[in-house]
């Protein structure tokens, strides 16, 4: 080859590398389909007996996803049952009053104790006399004045019974006895909101993703038995670097595109946020350095009437 051929080769060369450069263009901004994830999970231990849902299933707000037995609370139910019929009784009997049988009682025993006070005056009256007449000490005269005092107040004692009982309660026993039924029903009503546990129910419409545990195994409190997405709840989530960031504005209208089906969806940017790892970054192929900041852009459709897509499918923000 002489020189001249080897000038035009060169020549080509240049023309078609700088040609290269001229038409190559920048990758597409590509992100990942999101969906508002949602974990159902016990609050007690227990049991799976039953699972009504199959991973991919899709379930309306307050459906019944799993029965779990709990032991504990079919006994705490019986404890609180048996607490407020107590008591009940208790209230009862102080709005009531003493029975006839009560009555009786409490006279039988006034009347015994009169009786006594009777035979003490008396016994007091002799050894009163001899006492004056030096007959009796002192130790003996001051034992029957004692014995004579115990059985007054024992008759006081047993009339003022008496008269509470035909009476019937004080206020403050009736209170007592209210705030005794009225902490009853308040267990009792714990307990049977503990009940509704052994039941796990859909928060929201939502669609299973995927089913932790199989029936016979322990459930243990917070651990997530159920995982799914809330439908209705799509949105595009893009890393971008620092030096792209001021280009977005919150309140923006984009319009992001699918890849593999060419549709085009508005979508309005709804956050602006720094990712504090680089797992975080949802970019199939980021252009930047890792050194460089990296924040999040979330968008979410105008229309509802969006096609169908997969979670964490490709999505294109379009230029």
């Amino acid at each position: 080859m002489n020189l001249y051929s080897r000038i035009i080769v060169s020549i080509i060369a240049v023309i078609s590398l700088g040609s290269c450069n001229n038409d190559e263009k920048i990758p597409a901004l590509r992100g990942k389909v999101k969906f508002e994830t949602i974990a159902v999970s016990g609050k007690l231990p227990g049991r799976i007996i039953e699972i009504s849902v199959e991973e991919g299933q899709e379930v309306k707000k307050g459906d019944t996803l799993a029965f779990i037995d709990i032991p504990e609370v079919n006994a705490k139910i019986k404890q609180a049952e048996g607490a407020v019929t107590a008591a009940r009784g208790q209230l009862d009997m102080a709005f009531n009053g003493a029975t006839l049988e009560q009555l009786e009682q409490i006279k039988g025993q006034l009347n015994a104790g009169k009786a006594q006070f009777d035979f003490a005056k008396e016994s007091f009256k002799r050894i009163e006399a001899m006492y004056q007449d030096s007959l009796v000490s002192r130790q003996q005269y001051d034992e029957v004045k004692m014995k004579l005092g115990m059985a007054r107040a024992q008759v006081d004692a047993l009339q003022a019974k008496q008269q509470e009982v035909e009476k019937g309660a004080r206020t403050e026993q009736i209170n007592q006895a209210q705030g005794q039924l009225d902490r009853a029903l308040g267990s009792k009503e714990e307990v049977m909101s503990a009940s509704m546990e052994q039941y796990l129910i859909a928060p929201k419409d939502m669609t299973i993703e995927t089913v932790s545990l199989s029936e016979g195994e322990l459930l243990t409190p917070g651990y997530p038995l159920f995982n799914g997405y809330e439908k209705n709840s799509m949105y595009f989530r893009f890393s971008i670097p620092e030096s792209q960031v001021y280009d977005f504005k919150v309140g923006d209208v984009l319009t992001v595109v699918n890849p593999y089906t060419k549709e085009e969806i508005s979508s309005r940017l709804v956050a602006v946020k720094q990712l504090a790892h680089y797992s975080d970054i949802s970019s199939t192929a980021p252009m930047y350095q890792l050194s460089e900041p990296v924040y999040e852009l979330k968008l979410v459709p105008e229309s509802t009437a969006a096609a169908n897509y997969f979670m964490n499918s490709t999505i294109i923000l379009k230029h």
